[in-house]
């Protein structure tokens, strides 16, 4: 029976969700797909770190010893930060690996080039989970751009802002006990700053903008603001109105045929698509030339969604394996 054999990138709450998953799931991924997916090799950052033990899976911090393994055909990569992340999975392109990534920092700033880099080397990219986590936007989009233009993508990109709201308006919080509630709830990292500052959902419209539209507006040039300045009583006066606050990241082409975007907070009222979403759901609205407007809901963020996004691009990555077999 042909195999997939897999590396992963770091083991934070991403890498040990996607070891997890594939784990669980690996009989049902054998029959659906007549592959058998095979962990064997797991990079970490410190090797004496206390951990569950893993039988069959070579725990290594030295990334030759994935780099330089000819059976590895899959790196699944869940580092945070530009590097040593993109060096990384440019070298696991070069050497014939498909890549599986999380990471939107890199991918916002490196995508463009991994994507040209594969295609030369006629490997995949999967990149579904660094954008609102277990939301399929990603898939969504690229199936749509097959028949249909894209002209507008507007979304809630960052569960913890969104979190941090719908505690203000639910609960009447002010913002520091709100972030510390997501803090505590593991929906805010120890440093939040991406999050509440509207950096995170930049990345993530970078990344959509590439995808839907080819290109990316000058990072410079789209304004971005986060949630820190938002008072209670600005959210409760927001209620009294029937509107609600929404942390917004929108990419868009103007009649001028200009790309333009924005990210932050925005008043929306109740026949917006956004309206009732809150808690750490994302939200995205594709609108397109033909179909009109689509609107995806789902977890944007935690183990097992992003883990399981990932997972998806693998079961892509064998299907279009599989396709090459029987054509060949």
């Amino acid at each position: 029976m042909p195999s997939f054999k897999a590396a992963i990138l770091g083991f934070g709450t991403v890498g040990e969700g996607v070891y997890r998953i594939l784990q669980e799931k690996r009989e049902e991924i054998r029959e659906n797909t007549g592959f058998t997916v095979d962990v064997v090799t797991i990079l970490v950052k410190d090797k004496t770190k206390k951990r569950k033990p893993i039988s069959g899976v070579k725990i290594t911090d030295n990334i030759r010893d994935i780099l330089d393994d000819p059976e590895i055909d899959v790196v699944f990569e869940a580092i945070v930060g530009e590097e040593p992340a993109y060096t990384y999975l440019s070298d696991a392109i070069e050497k014939g690996c498909h890549i599986i990534t999380a990471n939107k920092k890199m991918f916002a700033k490196h995508g463009p080039a991994l994507l040209k880099h594969a295609e030369f080397r006629n490997v995949q990219v999967g990149f579904e989970a660094t954008t609102a986590g277990g939301v399929p936007v990603i898939r969504t989009v690229s199936n749509l751009l097959a028949g249909d233009r894209i002209k507008r993508i507007q979304g809630i990109l960052n569960g913890t802002s969104n979190f941090i709201l719908t505690k203000m308006r639910e609960e009447g919080s002010p913002f520091k006990k709100a972030l510390l509630d997501a803090q505590k709830n593991g929906f805010a990292e120890a440093d939040p700053s991406d999050d509440v500052d509207g950096t995170d959902a930049f990345r993530k419209l970078m990344i959509l903008s590439s995808l839907s539209f080819g290109q990316q507006p000058d990072w410079e040039d789209v304004p971005v603001v986060g949630i820190e300045h938002i008072q209670p009583i600005d959210v409760i006066d927001a209620s009294k109105g029937d509107l609600r606050y929404r942390h917004v990241a929108d990419i868009w082409i103007d009649d001028n045929d200009k790309l333009l975007g924005t990210v932050g907070p925005v008043l929306i009222g109740a026949n917006h698509p956004l309206f009732s979403i809150d808690g750490v759901d994302n939200a995205i609205i594709i609108e397109t030339e033909y179909l009109g407007q689509l609107t995806l809901v789902g977890p944007g963020a935690g183990m097992y969604p992003t883990g399981s996004a990932m997972v998806a691009d693998l079961l892509h990555i064998i299907r279009q394996q599989e396709v090459v077999m029987v054509t060949n």
